[in-house]
């Protein structure tokens, strides 16, 4: 009975999962853009501009992601209607972007500072010496430890269903309500998804990091 009623809602939670793994590009790739900007201003900035970009890092790592999807989807309605999707990436996606920042700044340092005054020496501007040299190096450097993030905010997607996003959690939490009785089910069917989903993006990410790895970077 149980896997009769676990097939017969598998859609609905597959469709669940859809929306978790578009919720969770939509804030990694605010992450990335975001975390890069706060990166090169830390490492390259001038005047103020690194320690502009230090607070606007603290202040994302030091708030819980819950408190951010509230102050999002709520604050931000009282001006704009705006969806629980976008909350949620929003949200989600600059607390993500902090972490990135230390990621993307941590891979920038970890170039020789040698390649650096090579360019300059050769005529490149500072501008196109990290564009060409230091960046394609970096982000190959940055994919483990990016993984890891991309992981952590796969699974942070579940706290979305607090705002009304109807990914995996909520669809497995209306199921429940809907079949009274499997409460175990259906939650473990949703954990045995995100399980699914992780495994993919870490077999993914591992390929990707064997494939790009920098020659002569490479401690394994």
């Amino acid at each position: 009975m149980i896997v009769e009623t676990l097939w017969l809602n598998l859609p609905y939670l597959l469709e669940g999962a859809g929306v978790t793994v578009l919720l969770a590009v939509a804030l990694l790739a605010i992450g990335i853009v975001v975390g890069l900007a706060l990166a090169l201003a830390q490492v390259y900035g001038r005047l103020g501009l690194p320690l502009l970009a230090t607070l606007v890092e603290r202040l994302f790592r030091g708030i819980p992601a819950i408190v951010l999807l509230f102050l999002f989807y709520y604050g931000i309605s009282i001006f704009y209607d705006i969806g629980a999707f976008p909350a949620a990436a929003l949200a989600l996606g600059l607390r993500s972007a902090a972490y990135q920042s230390q990621i993307f700044r941590g891979a920038i340092l970890s170039i020789p500072s040698g390649q650096m005054a090579a360019a300059r020496a050769i005529g490149m501007s500072g501008a196109m010496a990290v564009a060409s040299i230091i960046l394609p190096q970096a982000f190959r450097q940055a994919i483990g430890p990016w993984g890891n993030e991309a992981l952590s905010e796969l699974k942070d997607t579940s706290l979305a269903y607090t705002i009304g996003v109807v990914e995996l959690m909520r669809q497995a939490s209306y199921l429940v309500s809907d079949n009274y009785g499997h409460t175990l089910a259906f939650y473990g069917a949703a954990a045995f998804v995100y399980l699914l989903l992780s495994l993919a993006a870490t077999l993914a990410l591992t390929q990707l990091d064997r494939r790009l790895a920098v020659p002569g970077f490479d401690t394994r």
